[in-house]
Order: C-alpha cells, then structure tokens, then sequence
C-alpha cells in the first residue's frame, strides 16, 4: 500500500547520504514521490506544451539532457567550449540515442522555438556555439527541483530549498547527474514492459499521468484499479492523435501488462504490478543518481547536503 502523501518522515529516516536505486524502489512512499514529480511535471506542461515535449520521450530526454549539460559545462575564459552541434552529435551517437540527422534536426528544432540561441561574438566562424535560453533553463530547473522535492518527501531532507539557495548548484548537480545517466545502460535502455511508452511520442507524459491517477491505491490480485480512462481523453490532454496513443496502449495489452475490466476499453483501467514494479525500478534508478550528483555538487561547492 502507497503510504499517504500527508505522512512525514520521522527524525531517523533523514539522509546521511545519498540514497541507492535499490533502497529508494523499496521505500513504502516511493510512488507518493513519483506522483509528486508527475504531478509538477503535468503542471509545467499545461504551462508550456512545447517544452514539455521535447523531453515526452527517452530518446529526446537523453538528447536534452545531453545538450544543456554541454551548454552548462561552457567556460566563458574558452569561447569555443560548450554546446555545438558537433559535441552534441558525437554524444548522442557515442550513446546511441540518435542518429546524426535526428540529432541535427532537433537541434534545430530548438533554434525555431526559440529554446536556444547562438552565442555571439565567437573569434572562430567556423564554430556555432550555442546556448540555452531562459525559459529552457526554468523548464530544468522546475524538473530537478521535482526530482529534489521527491526525495525530500523520502527522507525529510532540504534539497529543493538548498537547490534554491544556491542557484549554481542545480546546473553542477545536472551535469554529475546526465554523465552518470547516459552512461548506465539500466537508465538508457527502458524495461520491455515499459519500452512502449517510453519510447513513444509524449509517452514520458502518459506515463506522469498514470503515476498520478495510482494515489494511495495498493495492488489487488497482480492490478492497480485506477478507474475509467478514456485514451481520447489522454491524447486531447497531450496534444497527440488518438491512434498514437492506441499504439502505445495495444503493445501493453497485447502484453498483458495493462488492461481494461471490461470489453472494449470499458469498465476500470488496471496496470499490471509487474509493469508498475518494473517503471518504479527504472525511475529509481534516475532518483539515485539525481541523488548522489546533488551530494558530489554540494561537496564541491563546500555546501551542507542536510
């Protein structure tokens, strides 16, 4: 059973140091902490659809993440370091998470909205160097302060305030974190039961909003009840087609990890345990290291994590 969100962390359970993916997966509020990052990650997109987007699914959140961890690393003392798209392209392929077209063009992408920008006065013209804008880097920081927030409610730490307190700690947590996370092959490569969401067009949305709708329900028999659920419901809210969402649906049933009570996507929606311990596990695995890089930012930067 999902403890209630109301409950606080009693005096011992707070952090001496980061926590293990293991650990946090097992935590009896662990999903009371996943539905607090899907719900503020559901409240960003309502705020700026677009940005949301660019990390709705895994192969465009390695990208993303790739490319503001480059933008953040820029020296100013260095004018040619930071974000190009060749330094993108080489990560991206090194990684796997893209081919080079895919990455050139979604680099484009966030030229025409606007979510990156050219530095100017580069002494070589040879060299693009970009750089992320404003409502880029509030798009960041609102989803690392979630993810600090969550832990927060795990162990009665203070991450999200100290993240607040000290701007440039949030951008030196984010390059530790994306490093470790492009890296471990349990974070780049989904679960199969969860691939077909993650790897979908705003899948990593779908995903958010199933995560809310959980609250303090338990398992009963193998299935979380979660009450009806209309798939055009899901696709108006998320601004796909329908049938994008009947793909990404009929793959998990045709697996038997999500299903219906009744015929014809009628009665209760129901999410196998299996496919929710196998999303709990993967999503703690990026927790973890969100965690650990919060700590290495602060020993660093001669900050107290607690």
């Amino acid at each position: 059973m999902v403890d209630s969100l109301a409950r606080h962390p009693s005096p011992h359970e707070r952090p001496s140091g980061p926590h293990d993916a293991e650990s946090l997966a097992r935590h009896p509020r662990y999903l009371a902490a996943e539905a607090l990052i899907a719900g503020r990650l559901i409240g960003l997109q309502e705020k700026s659809p677009r940005l949301t987007r660019l990390k709705s699914n895994h192969r465009k959140w390695l990208i993303t993440h790739s490319l503001y961890a480059l933008s953040s690393q820029r020296n100013p003392a260095d004018p040619l370091s930071g974000l190009t798209a060749t330094r993108l392209i080489e990560t991206v392929m090194k990684i796997g998470a893209a081919s080079r077209n895919t990455a050139s063009a979604f680099l484009q992408e966030l030229l025409t909205y606007k979510f990156l920008r050219e530095v100017p006065e580069i002494p070589d013209r040879r060299v693009r160097v970009l750089e992320t804008t404003e409502i880029s880097d509030f798009g960041m920081s609102t989803w690392f302060s979630a993810h600090m927030a969550a832990l927060d409610m795990l162990d009665g730490g203070s991450r999200e305030a100290i993240t607040a307190a000290h701007p440039g700690l949030f951008r030196l947590a984010h390059i530790h974190s994306t490093h470790s996370l492009v890296d471990d092959p349990a974070w780049r490569n989904p679960p199969d039961k969860v691939a077909s969401f993650a790897w979908s067009d705003a899948g990593g949305m779908i995903l958010h909003d199933l995560v809310t709708r959980l609250k303090d329900r338990g398992p009963v028999e193998g299935r979380y009840l979660l009450g009806p659920l209309a798939l055009s419901d899901l696709a108006e809210r998320y601004a796909i087609s329908v049938s994008n969402v009947k793909r990404m649906f009929s793959r998990a049933e045709k697996e038997g990890t999500v299903g219906w009570t009744a015929p014809r996507r009628r009665g209760d929606f129901w999410m196998a345990e299996a496919f929710v311990c196998d999303y709990v596990r993967w999503e703690a695995v990026k927790l973890a290291a969100l965690d650990a890089a919060f700590h290495q930012a602060c020993a660093e930067s001669g900050i107290s994590p607690t």
